[in-house]
This record gives structure tokens, sequence and C-alpha cells, in this order.
């Protein structure tokens, strides 16, 4: 292929959720509030668990990692999407699209990976309690973290790489909010068909590896918990169901752009702003809200950070 072709389309027109002038200003509120949400819930996660010795531990450790990835994953896109409700032409670079393919592709793949590393957390701490502080050192949970960003790495690399020699001369619209490689693909000079099914399968091993790996182990997970305490199976189920539902809300949505696309146009966007937005929205949520202790943290946090010592 012949790379000069690329600079005969220098930016990509995006369309957007919506073509209503009305209704792009109530998104606008809505997004920006909505992302207001993320990153403030997610740095007051990342800060609590940082300064409270008593999250000091493996699960939480990973959690904070979570947070941070949420939170990127949403501003790869987010933002851009939020000033383009307030333009009438929304247009993207080249170099633009292509880094916003090779960040999104990364900080998702670390993500999944992320998730069977905390799903191991669980297996670990609920199957082989006893072994717990040998098999979940800090060395082990730096290294699954570190592994997570590479395999994440490499996989948005793969694909931005094959992305970028592609010749673009022709049409430049795009019926999205952000670029992505399966609408991309179909702008390519070029017969895309076989390219992109080898793309989709490329991201669909990621994704149904990783969720056949995380289905597998919170079956087993809840499958010992069956034969536990009352009280210990409570706790536990509790931090299951919430990293179950975690996993259902960032997997099915992945699944259904990639994997199995079914090539609806206003369902892909609902589906791209699902994963998006609402996933790094829900996560704070799900895990602040149904976690005593993140409850507890956030108290002490305020005791000793935000009110007079006079007034304890």
């Amino acid at each position: 292929m012949d790379s000069g072709n690329q600079s005969v389309v220098s930016e990509f027109v995006l369309l957007g959720l919506c073509h209503s002038w009305d209704i792009q200003v109530l998104l606008f509120v809505i997004f920006l509030m909505l992302y207001l949400i993320i990153v403030s819930g997610n740095t007051v996660i990342l800060i609590l668990i940082i300064s409270d010795p008593h999250l000091h531990s493996p699960m939480y450790f990973f959690l904070a990692n979570l947070s941070f990835v949420d939170m990127w994953l949403s501003s790869v896109t987010t933002p851009k999407m939020i000033t383009d409700f307030l333009h009438e032409n929304k247009t993207i670079s080249f170099g633009g699209c292509m880094c916003q393919i090779l960040f999104v592709h990364f900080i998702a793949g670390s993500e999944m990976v992320l998730l069977v590393a905390m799903a191991y957390d669980r297996y670990v701490a609920i199957c082989k309690p006893l072994h717990y502080s040998i098999f979940m050192n800090l060395k082990r949970c730096i290294g699954l973290v570190l592994t997570s960003w590479t395999a994440g790495f490499v996989h948005a690399m793969s694909q931005t790489v094959v992305i970028m020699q592609l010749p673009f001369c022709g049409p430049r619209e795009m019926d999205s909010f952000f670029c992505d490689i399966p609408l991309i693909i179909k702008l390519a000079c070029m017969e895309s068909s076989d390219l992109g099914t080898l793309m989709n399968a490329d991201t669909g091993v990621v994704a149904v590896t990783c969720f056949i790996l995380l289905l597998i182990s919170y079956t087993y997970i809840l499958l010992t918990v069956r034969q536990s305490s009352k009280t210990g199976a409570s706790k536990a189920l509790s931090t299951c169901t919430a990293h179950i539902t975690v996993v259902m809300i960032f997997f099915v949505p992945c699944i259904f752009i990639y994997v199995w696309p079914l090539n609806i146009t206003w369902l892909d966007k609902f589906l791209a702003v699902f994963y998006s937005v609402i996933t790094p929205l829900l996560n704070p949520a799900i895990y602040t809200l149904r976690n005593k202790e993140m409850k507890s943290a956030m108290q002490r946090f305020r005791n000793n950070y935000m009110h007079p010592k006079g007034n304890h």
C-alpha cells in the first residue's frame, strides 16, 4: 500500500450522536455533568485508597488501578464528544483519529486484563485464604498490573499499525462520535471486508478470552462461597456481585461492537456511549456504594482532612 495516499484525506468528519441542535445542547449539558462525575468520582477513589492505610491491600490496589483506567478510558473520547455538541462541523484530524484508536484499544484492552487480575485476586482470597498473603504479595500485584498494561499496549499497537497503513482517498464521514476501527476500515480505498473480519477477530480473541476466564473464575468462586459460613459467604458474595456487574456492563457492549457486530447504527452508538461513558460512571458507584470499607474510609477522610480538629 502506498502510504502517500494517506495525505489525500487529512481529516475525518464525525456525524455525532444526533443532528438536532436543541438535542445537542441538552446532550452537551448531560454529558458534561456525567464526565465531571466520572473524573471526580474516580479521583476520590484513588485519593482514598492511596491515603488510607486500611485500604492498602491487593483488592484495593487493583481497584485504584481500575479507577485510573476508567478515568482515562472516558477521557479519550468524551471531551471531544462534548465540545463537538457545540460545533456544526465536527471534524478530527488523521493523527487525532489514529490517536483515539490507539488509546481506546490500549486502555480498554488493559482494563479487560485488569478485570481478570481482580478475579484472580478474589479467587485466591476466597478459595485459598491461607495462601493469600503468599500468592498476592506486592510484587505479584505490580506484575499483574504491568501485564495488563503490556497486553493492552501490544493489542492496540497491532491494530493501529495496520490501520495507519490503509489508503484513505474517498469518503471521510463516520456516523459516530469518535474514531473506531470498524468505522475507519469502511472508509479505506480498498476491499475491506476481510480486513474488518481480521481486525474484529483480533479484538475478539482478547475480549472473549478474558470474558471466558472471568466467567470460569467467578463460577468457581460462587460454588466455593456456597460451602462457606453464612457470614463469610455474605461478604464474599457481595464483593463478587459487584465485580460481576462491572464485568457484564463492560464486556457486553464490547462483544456486540467487535466480536458479534449487529451493524445497527443507533445501537452501535448507544453501546459505544455505554462502555466509554456509562461504565466509568457506574464503576465508582458500584464499588463505593456497596462497600462498607470504602464508606468507612470516606468518613475517616472527612474527619481527618475536611473538618477542623476542634470539631472532632
